[in-house]
């Protein structure tokens, strides 16, 4: 059966303020993943006054290749223009001219502090900004309640088209048709990959793998590439915001494992199994929390998980300027509190803890002051935005 809900359901996206302040400073760099609402974002700070500019339109490209910008505009937008050899020489030059009059922003699917291809140093004249999919924060609780918004958030996505519509057969045919397009079209304009194929079934290999540690010697053995293949393919689909990795946290205290990553979708809808799926959306949200604090507040964040020789392990873990901030254990159902997860309250000295899950008790564990609740209440106490 066709679920339905409105866009009254989201609350304005969590970067649109800030974006609009940041604007009148530097320019702006908007980097995310392909169709999670950058343009949308973009295009909703425009005036009458504003020029959108697509480096994928035949006409904008022919415009910016012969420099027929025009000046007298107070805000222009420049989408997927780092597909442009020269693009950083380019808005450098545009932007040093028109400084004190004119807003530029940069936005596309790609890490716009990766690709920099050509062009004079654009250092200390532009903000980036990562905009993530919809998170339970983005989502108004006075429509539904907070857990049928977890639910169909899970379910379907944070990408808006899919969790607007909130269609299974949708869902199915944008998962298709984007992955298809960021293969086909992304990782072409972007690297020299002669086998698009193997790619692809690179990123139908790694949705398997979430929450494990990712063995690339594995992987080069499926399909049959070298170690380092692999290696350089899972980066150009973490700088294309497909997949992102997290490592171990080594703390001095702690015999921690190394150099084991483990791999989590931008996407958790391409998880099929439960469990998995659920940690991934779990990490999304620690992950979002991370970027925009370091995007905004200038803290060095990092999302990381904790595992020992032992094979102890606790799901996650965030530090902010090198100290950690709280750790985060999820689980499928209301269990009991994880022993590893009390171990390292104890051993780390950890000062938050919780073990978060999708239903609906709340209570603390009385000696170790580790909380269980539900994720929803866990995003509300440590404001995930």
């Amino acid at each position: 059966m066709k679920k339905t809900t409105d866009s009254k359901t989201i609350i304005s996206r969590y970067l649109a303020a800030i974006l609009s302040s940041e604007l009148k400073q530097k320019m702006v760099f908007l980097g995310g993943p392909r169709q999670v609402g950058k343009t949308s974002l973009a295009q909703s700070l425009m005036t009458k006054s504003s020029i959108y500019m697509n480096w994928d339109d035949d006409q904008n490209k022919e415009d910016i290749l012969s420099k027929k910008i025009t000046t007298s505009a107070d805000f222009i937008i420049f989408d997927e223009i780092h597909k442009y050899r020269n693009w950083r020489q380019f808005i450098k030059g545009l932007f040093d001219k028109n400084k004190n009059n004119l807003k530029i922003m940069v936005t596309g699917s790609a890490r716009l502090d990766h690709f920099r291809k050509g062009g004079d140093s654009l250092v200390g004249r532009y903000l980036y900004y990562r905009l993530h999919p919809l998170s339970l924060a983005e989502l108004d609780p006075s429509y539904m309640s907070h857990k049928l918004i977890t639910a169909r958030l899970l379910e379907f996505g944070g990408f808006p088209e899919t969790y607007l519509k909130q269609d299974a057969r949708i869902l199915r045919q944008w998962q298709r048709d984007r992955i298809s397009r960021l293969v086909k079209e992304d990782i072409r304009d972007l690297q020299n990959i002669k086998d698009l194929s193997l790619m692809e079934l690179l990123v139908s290999a790694l949705p398997h793998r979430i929450g494990s540690d990712l063995s690339i010697k594995n992987l080069a053995e499926d399909l049959q590439v070298s170690p380092n293949t692999i290696t350089s393919w899972v980066e150009i689909l973490e700088n294309l915001y497909l997949f992102y990795r997290i490592s171990p946290y080594g703390a001095e205290r702690l015999k921690a494992v190394k150099k084991k990553q483990k791999i989590y979708s931008w996407d958790w809808t391409m998880v099929s199994d439960r469990g998995a799926r659920i940690e991934n959306f779990v990490a999304s949200h620690l992950l979002k929390y991370c970027h925009f604090h370091e995007d905004y507040n200038g803290h060095k964040m990092e999302l990381r998980y904790i595992k020992d020789v032992e094979d102890r392990e606790v799901d996650f873990i965030v530090l902010k300027d090198g100290k950690p901030e709280f750790a985060v254990e999820c689980k499928t159902g209301e269990r009991q509190v994880s022993k590893s997860l009390l171990y390292y309250r104890t051993r780390l000295k950890l000062p938050k803890c919780y073990q978060v899950h999708f239903g609906e008790v709340d209570y603390g564990h009385e000696k170790n002051d580790v909380r269980v609740l539900p994720f929803w209440k866990f995003c509300q106490i440590e404001k995930m935005v």
